[in-house]
């Protein structure tokens, strides 16, 4: 470079070649780096072109994922795009030389300036960035050079004017480049601040004014004007942005006398000034309105905030910012208004208006000046486009190299659109070999990597579409094959398995079973190989099911006779990868996310609406063939934005039990959608995972915390933001970076998100759901800002906001439901096993045949942990603690070093159960523990962790208050032996569980209900959830754990060393945590009731306050109304309870819920169905689009949104209700249910657990899932057409009524138990109901409604019946009809359950519990079907015949049973029963004895020869007003609807004359009518003397058998215990002698 300076400044023949473009351009070229571009980036740069922001290039160059040449072909350096050769310095310098001297030489306008040719004369190949780069550096020097040089001071000037130069033409070439620089800037190829542009000109400004030569300005200030509105049009989003506007409002108004004063009179400019003013005060466009804004909207983009954005802090400070912002812009404004106020109104022929100071304010001149201010903005950046595209109109267009790069576009120019066939022609011939073989090779590259990449995308789309059709045909196929389709089996199988479905019932259970469709593939039939193949026997076998050889084998054998299994080959080996049966719902999944079809019975989301559906629908079939659907970008928004507009976007990680998926959340208008398996890069760009590179993809868990490939199949959930009942911030690693997410379908997602995310997700899911009305909704137990731990606030006190502890201690909430709650708070989840729900062992007895609630040694010490609770251990950890040392210093001291809950100790509990025993198997490496480890006793559980081994304190979880089937190994697992040779199958039970899993948690949770454990329940929270877990009294309390167990302790992301951080992850994983401390003061106790007013134990307070008003406690003493409380004009149809009374409709009528304001009515000639108003009963719609479906027999509403019809087109019909006001007035069919084979005859639903049950005349029953739609399961057995349902909504129990016969079921389909009403009349089952509360307390009753005019009361009790040796009899578990019909004919003369005598009601005795006499109806019951080993199976003959004996005979007298005795004995003589009430006078009227033993309530202990079976026993019934058999019935009626008021005090019977009447407690027993008493008005003589009555002689009722006498033969008065009558009441002599002798009975023996 010396020596061309030298030549330079030496040689004068040389002028002509440093100017010429040949010598510049190469000169220009050897500070690029040298390198050879491929044709596609040049495309890049291309596009780039069209929009030209300065930012958005900075993307692109640091994406390596889509400008791969950059980093490919680039040698970039750290900080330039330019070559990083030392000598680069001195070749700009040379450049800046030529064109100084330029400056001064040649005037502009006679040929093209060096400065030109220089910024043009970049090579062809170089990066837009380069050129930027190139071009800013010469710009930079020059103007650094002139503003040192002060050049335009003419004479005073340090720049010299080169010999041969002029002032003035200097003076131009200034101003001319003063242009070239301001061009660049709007070009974007500048990359300095503007700022140096604005005081480059205001100085050459000022330099000019001071030699006041009368120089023309207009020039310079025109480039002054067009820098200061680029300054002001750019985008100021960020916080850097915001400063930089900030600084170019601050240069203005400094220079205001220059920039506003009269020698700068541009209108054009003034008139764009105040456009940018108004765009800022506005706020309106934070991203810019120059040109760079304009061609973004070009260029399309995923507008969604990024996670970082949205933070708190910048949030704040950009309010803090526009604050400033505005008072500059004010400042400037008003500057403005001083100075070209006039000039403004006159450019736009307006007159601002001004306020009282005189002042113009921006914001009222805004209406006036923003259109026309607008309309010149757009003329001037349409002037800055042309001075960019013309390029420089100075350039001579012959300069083929010039041309080529003229204006930053030489690659347009290169790819033919300007070039003349001249230039061409030379170029060609220019070409040297070397460059052609180039060219050529770029250009075979180019095509090569186009053809990859299409035919990649085809293969893409393929292998998307073959997914979509495969899992669409694999859920036809499910649907045409399974159980109860049209080609498949109408039985199942006893090798059919299930799992448990993840979605919540009341209280958080989950009881449901699904269908497990990978059973058979997790477990294979592996036949055994030789025994000398094997070497050596493995440690530990392979997990195996029995059940599977069996599968195996019919498999095998393809044996026609077993066609139920004919399809299994298919599901299980071909599609049940693709079954969405796993209770997951699949909506979309396109590449990767297909969405199940409408018309489909496992349908589309929960939560999505038809609209967006069918629009999804649309989508995909047009969609997911489109040539165009490039990228995973383009696939996820394709699935959103018809129907959806998607806001907001958040990465996370799913979490359920072990595994997590990762996907993203979307937040979209009424939805938001967790979609598994997508992601979003650092660039915005949205990418399957699976088809990312590692280092692109930064996983949300950290590396450690998974230990395996995620099993979790990819899905789509959509939820709807009006069915989210709660969100819940959560730990998750002990982390504070994850939210749960309740919705009203029992589903709950645990989301985890990347570090600082939570909050804001957290944040915007507080903005989408609408608060909850009612705390007692909440999976919580309160409202979502209410502490837990009770403040004395005023405040809350007086607006009544109750916690949920305080509800507790009133008992307005059970024990198992507080302890659900406090482990929702304390942030224990169900889809975490880390953190699954804690629950206390309750009981120390697991030895007695009988629990005794009233002992305090039945129970564990609950102020005690576990490893306290025997006092050899106790020694041993307090001596542990007190010896503790650590040698790093890094462990603090501890008394136990396992966990009372983990992943592992859940997944022991649960190991019987899939998908538990997949976790259990993926904990212990692929096989089952050691026999002898395994859980496989309660008892044996106990003693392990209170006594016997220092390693094990673990707690219980909630499964063991609600779920009996975790206890059965149902599943047929190959558990192992133990040592002692005992086989592993079922969980061994305590004796008081009666070997029946259903009685051990029965017992169970009514132990966790009593008085003793709601006395010291609280003591166990402190040590779990209060102040005991941790400090000082955990210390005292021997409560210290090790110290990782504790949150706070641990910041995983803060662990450098690798090793450590996988080691400290698994620590957590597999060790357990400790729950988040929520009470830092003692917890208060329950209050418990005493016991003197002789309530039931575990009766909410509110109930029995004054005194226990449950009906079904006092079933013998229900006081009717003497009137009807309601009368319709026809049959009653259903009965509903409300808050303010009593509604009821007629038959083919239904109520719709939650508001009971409207019917929905069927059974129209036409076929319709109407919407009508219940006060008013006029139709507010006509549906008749139902009439295609045939006649409707009945109809249920399970929310406002659906209704579900069933009549005699055999399927079940889901209808939705539209939500807007056009789409109410139609129905539109969600889902047709196809099973039954004959006429549906009734129906209902389960809101709790989410279940619908439909009853038919094929005499089956079927369980249909209402979220999914699909078929559950089926019952069979029933012996004529069902016509009665009703489900148990606290249990999930369900009662089917077929005939006479009555069925109970469990939520699974299990048989319970079942018996016969039959009693010689003809008297079918009309109605049912049960009662639901306390489901622990066994005097809960089933309520029948028969066409007798009888309402009967069963309940389910625990009887001794012998062991029957004789073999079963061989019967198909369904009964066929022939069968039934036989059984039918022969039913009367084989039991009577009951016989039909007024007086029944006194003979049986309401029983607290199954004691020991008691009455039972013979049981009838198919046998149950295989797999279901636990219930209840009373079918062979023996047991049959058996109970047959045991039936009441009322019409001979009165017979008692004792079972605890074996034996029947007679009662008092047996005398014909009065049946004529008010007939002629009758022998006195018996009455039942009482054994003694009920009183002491004794505990039966099984007899040799007996076993316990679960029967149905009739326990009272309710006669008067509708039985036929009454006399004194004047109206009798069938009973056709029943309900219970929602406090249990009422039972409501409707009958088929229209009339309602109730039955409640009185109040005082004996002093009010009861059921067994005669009419007053259908007597008119006494019973005993049969004197007549009159006003003198009044009626008086015998308080014991009901019947009328006069005052004389009642003068008797006698307690009567039966009926809880403990005041004498007045009863006739017969009862009176009756009641006086049972007394003495009972006495005698105790003397």
């Amino acid at each position: 470079m010396q020596f061309f300076r030298y030549l330079y400044h030496n040689i004068t023949d040389l002028a002509p070649m440093w100017h010429s473009p040949d010598f510049l351009c190469t000169l220009a070229a050897t500070v690029f780096p040298f390198n050879i571009r491929p044709y596609s980036e040049m495309v890049s740069d291309l596009d780039d072109e069209a929009s030209s922001p300065t930012e958005e290039f900075k993307a692109f160059v640091t994406d390596t994922g889509m400008n791969r040449s950059q980093s490919e072909y680039c040698n970039v350096g750290s900080k330039t795009y330019l070559t990083n050769h030392p000598a680069k310095k001195y070749v700009f310098d040379f450049m800046r030389l030529l064109i100084m001297d330029n400056l001064c030489m040649t005037p502009a306008s006679k040929q093209t300036p060096i400065i030109d040719l220089l910024l043009e004369a970049s090579p062809e190949r170089s990066t837009r960035t380069q050129q930027k780069e190139f071009q800013s550096y010469i710009l930079d020097s020059v103007m650094e050079q002139l503003l040192a040089a002060d050049v335009l001071m003419g004479e005073e000037a340090s720049l010299p004017i080169t010999t041969g130069g002029s002032y003035q033409v200097l003076v131009n070439n200034v101003f001319y480049f003063t242009q070239r620089v301001v061009d660049k800037l709007w070009q974007g190829l500048f990359n300095k601040e503007s700022k140096l542009v604005v005081d480059f000109i205001v100085q050459l400004i000022t330099q000019s004014k001071r030699r006041s030569q009368g120089l023309s300005l207009d020039s310079v200030y025109h480039c002054l004007n067009r820098t200061i509105l680029y300054q002001l049009s750019r985008p100021h989003k960020t916080v850097p942005q915001q400063v930089t506007l900030l600084d170019s409002l601050r240069v203005l108004t400094v220079n205001r006398n220059l920039v506003l004063g009269p020698g700068n009179h541009d209108q054009e400019f003034v008139a764009c000034l105040a456009h940018c003013l108004i765009n800022l005060h506005t706020g309106s466009s934070v991203e810019g309105f120059g040109l760079e804004a304009e061609a973004r909207m070009t260029t399309w983009h995923v507008a969604v905030p990024s996670e970082n954005e949205s933070d708190s802090v910048q949030s704040q400070d950009v309010s803090e910012g526009r604050q400033l912002l505005l008072k500059a812009v004010n400042r400037v404004w008003t500057e403005l208004m001083h100075s070209k106020r006039q000039m403004l109104e006159d450019i736009f022929k307006v007159s601002l208006p001004v306020n009282d100071r005189g002042h113009v304010d921006i914001a009222t001149a805004r209406p006036a000046l923003e259109e026309p201010a607008a309309k010149s903005w757009q003329n001037h950046l349409v002037h800055e486009k042309k001075c960019i595209s013309r390029g420089e109109t100075v350039a001579p267009a012959n300069q083929s190299k010039l041309s080529r790069v003229s204006s930053g576009f030489g690659l347009s120019k290169l790819t033919g659109s300007r070039r003349s066939k001249k230039e061409s022609g030379m170029n060609k011939n220019n070409l040297s070999a070397q460059e052609t073989f180039q060219w050529m090779f770029t250009h075979i590259a180019v095509v090569r990597d186009l053809v990859a990449m299409q035919y990649k995308e085809h293969q893409e789309r393929q292998q998307n579409a073959l997914k979509y059709v495969m899992d669409e045909w694999a859920g036809i196929e499910y649907e045409l094959l399974r159980e109860r389709g049209l080609w498949g089996p109408p039985i199942g199988s006893h090798l059919d398995k299930f799992q448990l479905d993840m979605t919540e019932g009341p209280c958080r259970m989950r009881k449901k079973m699904v269908r497990n469709d990978m059973f058979y593939i997790h477990y294979p039939y592996v036949p055994d190989p030789e025994p000398n193949a094997s070497t050596q026997p493995a440690r530990y076998r392979r997990a195996i099911s029995y059940d599977s050889k069996e599968y195996y084998m019919r498999l095998l054998s393809g044996n026609p006779g077993m066609y139920q299994h004919s399809i299994e080959q298919n599901t299980e080996g071909e599609t049940t990868q693709q079954e969405p049966e796993h209770g997951e719902d699949t909506i979309a999944r396109v590449k990767g996310l297909v969405k199940a079809p409408l018309k489909r019975s496992r349908s589309t989301a929960d939560g999505a609406d038809e609209d967006s559906q069918d629009q999804l629908q649309e989508l995909l079939e047009s969609g997911a063939m489109d040539e165009e659907q490039k990228t995973d970008n383009t696939t996820l928004l394709r699935l959103l934005e018809e129907g959806e507009k998607i806001q907001h976007m958040y990465r996370c990680a799913r979490v359920q039990g072990l595994d997590t998926s990762e996907g993203l959340l979307l937040f979209g208008k009424e939805h938001f959608y967790v979609i598994d398996g997508f992601t979003m890069t650092v660039t915005r760009e949205i990418r399957d995972i699976e088809t990312l590179p590692p280092n692109m993809h930064e996983p949300i868990i950290p590396r450690g915390a998974r230990q395996s490939k995620s099993q979790l199949k990819r899905t789509c959930s959509i939820f709807a933001y009006e069915d989210i009942r709660e969100v819940h911030k959560r730990r998750y690693l002990l982390q504070p970076m994850a939210a749960e997410v309740f919705s009203g379908d029992g589903r709950n997602y645990l989301l985890a998100f990347q570090k600082g995310v939570r909050n804001k997700v957290y944040q915007r899911f507080l903005a989408v759901v609408p608060s909850l009305a009612d705390s007692s909704e909440s999976v919580s137990g309160q409202r979502p800002n209410t502490s837990v731990e009770q403040g004395s606030g005023l405040l809350s006190t007086l607006v009544g906001e109750k916690s949920v502890t305080q509800r507790w201690e009133r008992g307005e909430i059970s024990n198992f439901q507080y302890l659900m709650h406090l482990n929702t708070l304390a942030g224990r989840s169900y889809n975490d096993l880390m953190q699954y729900p804690v629950f206390p062992w309750i009981l120390a007895d697991f030895d007695s045949e009988e629990l005794d609630l009233n002992n305090p040694k039945t129970f564990r010490n609950l102020s005690k942990p576990m490893g306290a609770q025997t006092d050899d251990r106790l020694i041993q950890y307090k001596k542990r603690f007190k010896d503790w040392e650590d040698p790093n210093g890094e462990t603090p001291a501890y008394h136990y070093g396992t966990h009372y809950s983990s992943a592992m100790i859940v997944a022991s509990y649960l190991v019987r159960m899939e998908p538990f025993t997949q976790i259990f198997l993926r904990l212990q490496g692929g096989h089952f523990d050691l026999a002898d480890r395994m859980f496989h006793s309660v008892r044996e559980a106990w003693l392990s962790a209170s006594k016997h081994n220092m390693a094990d304190v673990k707690e219980l979880i909630p499964e063991f208050f609600y779920l009996p089937e975790f206890l059965l190994n149902s599943n047929n697992f190959d558990l192992g032996s133990k040592q002692n040779g005992t086989k592993l199958g079922d969980v061994i039970l305590p004796p008081w569980a009666k070997g029946d899993p259903r009685e051990f948690i029965r017992v169970h949770r009514e132990a966790l209900e009593c008085d003793f454990v709601s006395a010291h329940l609280h003591e166990w929270i402190d040590l779990i959830f209060g102040y005991k877990q941790q400090g000082p009294p955990a210390v005292e309390a021997v409560n210290v754990f090790h110290h990782l167990f504790y949150e706070g302790q641990v910041d995983i992301y803060n662990i450098n060393d690798p090793l450590k951080e996988t080691a400290t992850i698994g620590f957590i994983n597999n060790f357990g945590q400790i729950p988040k401390q929520l009470f830092k003061k003692p917890h208060p106790p329950k209050r418990v009731r005493s016991k003197s007013n002789g309530e039931v134990p575990g009766v909410p307070v509110t109930l029995n306050s004054t005194l226990d008003k449950i009906f079904f406690h006092h079933l013998d003493n229900l006081r009717p109304s003497l009137t009807p409380v309601k009368e319709l004009k026809e049959p009653v149809g259903q009965i509903v309870c409300t808050d303010k009374g009593i509604l009821a409709v007629e038959q083919n009528k239904v109520l719709v819920p939650p508001a009971w304001n409207k019917t929905f009515a069927w059974g129209y000639a036409d076929l319709s169905c109407r919407l009508s108003n219940y006060e008013s009963d006029k139709a507010v719609v006509v549906y008749e689009c139902l009439s295609e479906w045939g006649q409707i027999l009945c109809a249920i509403c399970p929310n406002p949104k659906l209704v579900i019809t069933g009549g005699f087109s055999t399927a079940i019909c889901v209808w939705e209700t539209g939500s807007s006001k056009e789409k109410a007035k139609s129905l539109t069919l969600k889902q047709a249910l196809l099973g039954h084979t004959d006429a549906v005859t009734c129906l209902t639903a389960s809101s709790a657990y989410h279940i619908v049950v439909s009853g038919s005349r094929d005499r089956t029953c079927i369980i249909w899932d209402l979220n999914k739609l699909s078929f559950v399961t089926q019952l069979r057995g029933h012996r004529a057409p069902v016509s009665a349902l009703c489900i148990n909504e606290l249990t999930g129990d369900i009662v089917s009524c077929a005939g006479t016969y009555i069925h109970v079921w469990s939520i699974n389909g299990s048989p319970i138990a079942s018996a016969n009403t039959f009693t010689g009349r003809s008297q079918q089952i009309l109605c049912c109901c049960v009662s639901e509360m306390n489901e622990w307390d066994t005097q809960n009753v089933i309520v029948t409604g028969h066409s007798d005019g009888v309402v009967r009361f069963w309940r389910i009790e625990f009887l001794q019946v012998p062991e029957t040796p004789a073999p079963e009899p061989i019967e198909p578990p369904d009964v066929p009809d022939c069968c039934g019909e036989i059984e039918g004919r022969d039913a009367p003369d084989e039991d009577s359950s009951e016989s039909e005598g007024e007086e029944a009601s006194l003979s049986q005795e309401p029983k607290p519990r199954s004691s020991n006499s008691q009455p039972s109806s013979a049981v009838h019951r198919p046998k149950p079907r295989t797999g279901a080993s636990w219930s209840v199976d009373s079918s062979s003959d023996d047991s049959r015949r058996w109970s047959d004996t045991l039936s009441i005979d009322e019409k001979e007298g009165f017979v008692f049973v004792n079972y605890s005795e074996g034996q029947v004995r007679p009662g008092v003589p047996v005398q014909p029963h009065p049946q004529q009430p008010s007939g002629p006078s009758h022998g006195p009227v018996p009455q039942p004895l009482q054994p003694n033993t009920m009183e002491a309530r004794s505990y039966n202990k099984l007899k040799p020869g007996y076993r316990w079976e679960r029967q149905l026993v009739f326990r009272s019934k309710l006669t008067m007003h509708t039985a036929f058999d009454r006399k004194d019935n004047a109206h009798p009626a069938e009973i056709t609807a029943l309900a219970i008021s929602k406090d249990h005090s009422k039972i409501l019977v409707g009958d088929g004359r229209g009339r309602v009447f109730s039955w409640s407690v009185s109040d005082q027993p004996g002093r009010s009518t009861a059921d067994h008493w005669v009419k007053d008005e259908q007597v008119d003589s006494c019973s005993g003397c049969t004197v007549r009555f009159s006003l003198t002689e009044r009626r008086h009722h015998c308080r014991n058998c009901g019947q009328v006498f006069c005052q004389k033969c009642s003068r008797f008065q006698s307690e009567i215990k039966r009926l809880k009558i403990s005041s004498p009441v007045r009863v006739c002599q017969n009862c009176y002698y009756n009641l006086q002798h049972e007394r003495s009975s009972e006495e005698n023996p105790r003397n």
